[in-house]
């Protein structure tokens, strides 16, 4: 059978909770020709997946929010990127399907679209005779109609686009999602990390205690940060991933080939912004989370509604970080609600299994 996963390149959380739905689905299925079209990068995709099998078409199939930096948002070179992208579309579509098509057809025509959340994929399903299940936990439709009434057209086009789906796998801290499909609400959805505590302290020369490590993360864009600030917390040390960051006494680079979810065994907290797969990994790990929060962009409300209700947390405002005021000197807040269930990977993949990917 044929999957082909339209893989938003938003961000790089998107690539990270579907990687781990495809893992638990081809663990259970090995008849699976795994496709990912997706302008996410190849190095991440491979870090994630491991060594399953799959190959790579670099589309981009949607805009998401085009963005400042990792809190701040950037409408108007948003409008103009959808515009772009709707000129770009037919030329892509027809690429992809003339690809696909004897692919699918040396599958006997069963195949299926997982798309993470780009409405375009419907487009692309549509072409190859496909169904499409829809994956995540917002679509780009509630965050346009946060954006104001200049995104009104993109709203409605981008709901029509939705509704034309078959199901959809609905994640937690969700947004409005009223398509009328059929779905299947899921915990969350994490990987796991590949090396142990001793592995990691001898691969990074960090032997610092736990309680006093916190990883820095703020995606794939970063955040300019002023060595000063990690430096008013000296007992403390901090895992960064991201090299543009300043060199500080008591920041601890990260090889690229490690990712976050992997030196969370290291911390005992992670400060970051509002994002679903950062907040799933650490919250499988039992890591504590800072968030800082994030300016026009609908998802990290229902976010840190959620960070509320299932995990150890502080919530800081932009300008309380950028002064440094992080509270590390002070225990974080208990979770007001029961744990968050961390199966979400394995309930989809049976989900799908059974009703999207039967054995012929």
């Amino acid at each position: 059978m044929l999957i082909v996963a339209c893989i938003s390149s938003h961000g790089f959380g998107h690539g990270a909770r579907m990687a781990a739905l495809l893992r638990a689905l081809l663990h259970r299925r090995h008849d699976i020709e795994l496709v990912l079209s997706t302008g996410l990068p190849a190095p991440l995709l491979q870090q994630n997946l491991g060594d399953l099998p799959w190959l790579h078409r670099p589309c981009v199939w949607d805009v998401g929010v085009r963005q400042a930096d990792a809190l701040g948002s950037d409408p108007a070179a948003t409008l103009a990127a959808l515009v772009e992208l709707e000129r770009a579309l037919p030329a892509q579509l027809e690429q992809e399907r003339a690809w696909l098509a004897p692919r699918l057809a040396a599958h006997g025509g069963r195949g299926l679209v997982i798309a993470d959340i780009p409405p375009a994929a419907v487009l692309l399903a549509e072409s190859l005779g496909i169904p499409l299940v829809w994956h995540g936990n917002f679509g780009w439709d509630a965050i346009y109609a946060d954006l104001g009434g200049a995104f009104a057209p993109w709203v409605k086009h981008v709901r029509r686009l939705y509704r034309r789906g078959q199901a959809l796998i609905r994640c937690p801290f969700s947004l409005a999602m009223d398509w009328d499909l059929p779905f299947l609400a899921i915990g969350g959805e994490s990987g796991t990390p590949r090396f142990s505590r001793g592995e990691l302290q001898e691969r990074l020369g960090h032997h610092h205690p736990r309680e006093r490590t916190a990883l820095l993360s703020f995606g794939g864009l970063g955040l300019a940060l002023d060595p000063a600030l990690p430096a008013r917390w000296p007992d403390w040390r901090f895992l960064v991933c991201d090299r543009r960051l300043p060199g500080a006494a008591n920041l601890v680079p990260v090889p690229d080939d490690l990712r976050p979810l992997d030196v969370l065994p290291l911390c005992q907290l992670v400060i970051t912004k509002p994002g679903y797969s950062t907040f799933c990994e650490a919250l499988a790990q039992d890591v504590g989370i800072v968030a800082v929060e994030r300016a026009q962009f609908a998802e990290a409300a229902v976010l840190l509604e959620g960070l509320q209700r299932h995990g150890r947390h502080r919530i800081l405002s932009r300008e309380r970080f950028s002064s440094g005021a992080w509270g590390l000197d002070r225990p974080l807040a208990p979770p007001m609600g029961q744990p968050l269930a961390s199966n979400g990977a394995d309930q989809a993949a049976a989900w799908l299994a059974t009703h999207w990917c039967p054995l012929p």
